[in-house]
């Protein structure tokens, strides 16, 4: 019998007033209280009404509903309306030829505005993303710097997966035991690599393979039947069949514990490229243990490669003899809920365009019950329909000692709302009850001697299709398949914002917000220091 795990059903820690109550909702309602009670003391009895209708209306608009809340709608509208007015729904690669006779403009400046404002370096989805090595023949070190968040670094690895063809239950269980391992050495505390984004591409297979082996291998005076025969063959292959690609990529935020480690190898960005090395030699033998098959850190021109298929999947995924590292994006525009890229299939020279639609996978989102290793594969593999799709599923992990003191937090404040519950003679809430079960098991899985360590997931998939119309067949049918086979019960669209969601399912380790670490914790992590400086 395979090994099972319970997923579904808690998608964030305890607040301090107990339950998961969104941080937006918390602090509104927090306002509209304080608001409420300002407006008590000074009106009396009229500032009680005026506060009241404050509050129930905070409560209203922050409610979550299958859509989200009325307060998040809102926001999304808003964003999507100033993105219209400042051209940033739509993407254009940088050229300062370009931008000068824009700025230059007299006339029409708001229209030649929204032309400027479409002109970046880089695409939404890999904004603030650079290089740290993009040496031909080296392991690809991307560089990120993204608004708002931790730099990193991040590596792309090639892996052929763990089952290949028909294997036994034995082989799959312990395929998952080692992918458990290969994770829980990443939360070590002494680990400078924390997240782990595991991204597989459905795709119709590409014949260049194939006509090359005929090429090189059938002689030269052969009846042209025989070719067109082949090429025949080929064509009605790939008419029907869909094939996985894998890929998992590594994220190393640049902390303090990193630039010490760094400093061992070598002064400024030499010693940091001298640590990637090792890192990556690491990574690699540990992804072979984890039984991830042939394993191959790409290359910057490989890794941009496979970014500019999942834009235009007409490119060949493995064609990068006419790619530029620092050329990440293809011109596109947004659409309010896809992403709409324009391309040239490098077969016919033809210009083509691809609809993109992105959705988030949270547990919340999720039936609660037992899945095995194996939960992914109706969407994965068991679609009769051609639906070009990516999975990507990100691990971030965290210390056995901080997940094992945030679990209990979050199994006392479950069990106290239960008891209290109880006691006030009111119906149980079906929600704390999953919640304090959740919170058990991360507890027993986190005892002394388990080696385990503590992780959070989240998930993103896209969808791509030719036409608007058939994209969103495809949504309805990926949707549907999702909720029957996978127990997932609503896809969260990331609407309005489409070209930045789609690279969440780039090999580049983007979409997940890293854990936030408690008052507590980050009290022990002060007092912890950073060891001493003439250590090894």
């Amino acid at each position: 019998m395979s090994r099972t795990s319970i997923l579904g059903g808690e998608s964030g820690h305890r607040s301090f007033f107990g339950g998961s109550v969104p941080h937006s909702r918390l602090v509104a309602l927090l306002v509209a209280a304080v608001a409420a009670m300002i407006l008590t003391i000074t009106l009396g009895t009229a500032g009680f009404a005026v506060g009241a209708a404050v509050v129930l209306i905070a409560w209203l608009v922050t409610s979550p509903t299958v859509h989200g809340s009325l307060l998040e709608r809102w926001v999304a509208r808003r964003r999507w309306r100033e993105r219209l007015r400042t051209g940033t729904a739509a993407f254009a690669p940088f050229d300062q030829a370009r931008w000068d006779d824009l700025t230059a403009r007299r006339r029409g400046r708001r229209a030649a505005a929204r032309q400027a404002g479409a002109l970046r370096e880089r695409p939404d989805g890999a904004e603030g993303m650079g290089w740290l090595d993009l040496r031909p023949g080296r392991p690809g070190i991307a560089w990120h710097t993204p608004t708002g968040e931790e730099p990193y670094l991040s590596v792309v690895f090639e892996v052929s997966g763990q089952i290949r063809g028909i294997e036994s239950e034995h082989a799959v269980e312990a395929g998952q035991v080692a992918w458990g391992a290969f994770l829980a050495s990443l939360g070590s505390e002494e680990s400078i690599a924390r997240s782990v984004q595991s991204l597989t591409r459905v795709l119709p297979p590409d014949s260049a393979g194939h006509e090359a082996w005929v090429v090189s291998q059938v002689d030269g005076e052969a009846p042209d039947e025989l070719l067109r025969s082949y090429d025949d063959l080929l064509h009605r292959m790939g008419r029907r069949e869909m094939v996985q690609r894998h890929f998992v990529a590594v994220r190393w935020p640049l902390t303090p514990a990193f630039h010490r480690a760094a400093e061992r190898y070598g002064p400024g960005r030499d010693g940091w490229r001298r640590l990637m090395v090792d890192e990556v030699d690491a990574l690699t033998r540990g992804l072979r243990r984890a039984r991830m098959g042939h394993v191959r850190p790409l290359t910057a021109r490989e890794v941009t490669a496979v970014i500019l298929h999942m834009q235009n999947p007409s490119r060949p995924l493995d064609r990068v003899d006419d790619v530029d590292p620092e050329a990440l994006g293809l011109p596109s525009e947004d659409d309010y809920s896809a992403h709409v890229v324009t391309g040239v299939d490098p077969r016919t020279g033809e210009p083509v365009e691809w609809w993109h639609r992105t959705a988030v996978i949270t547990a919340r989102a999720m039936a609660t019950g037992e899945r095995t290793s194996l939960w992914m594969t109706p969407l994965l593999s068991g679609m009769p329909e051609r639906i070009v799709r990516t999975l990507s599923l990100q691990t971030w992990m965290v210390p056995a000692r901080e997940a094992k003191a945030t679990a209990r937090i979050d199994a006392t404040s479950d069990h106290s709302e239960l008891l209290r519950r109880r006691d006030a003679g009111r119906l149980l809430d079906d929600e704390s009850e999953v919640s304090l079960t959740a919170a058990q098991r991360r507890l027993e899985d986190l005892r002394p001697g388990t080696q385990h360590h503590g992780a959070e997931w989240l998930g993103h998939l896209t969808v791509s299709a030719r036409s608007r119309d058939e994209l969103a067949q495809a949504v309805r049918l990926v949707a549907a398949t999702a909720e029957r086979g996978l127990g997932i019960e609503r896809l969260d669209w990331l609407d309005t914002y489409q070209s930045a969601a789609s690279g969440c399912t780039w090999p580049i380790v983007r979409g997940m917000r890293p854990p936030v670490p408690t008052a507590a914790q980050r009290v022990m992590r002060t007092l912890s220091g950073h060891g001493a400086r003439e250590a090894l």
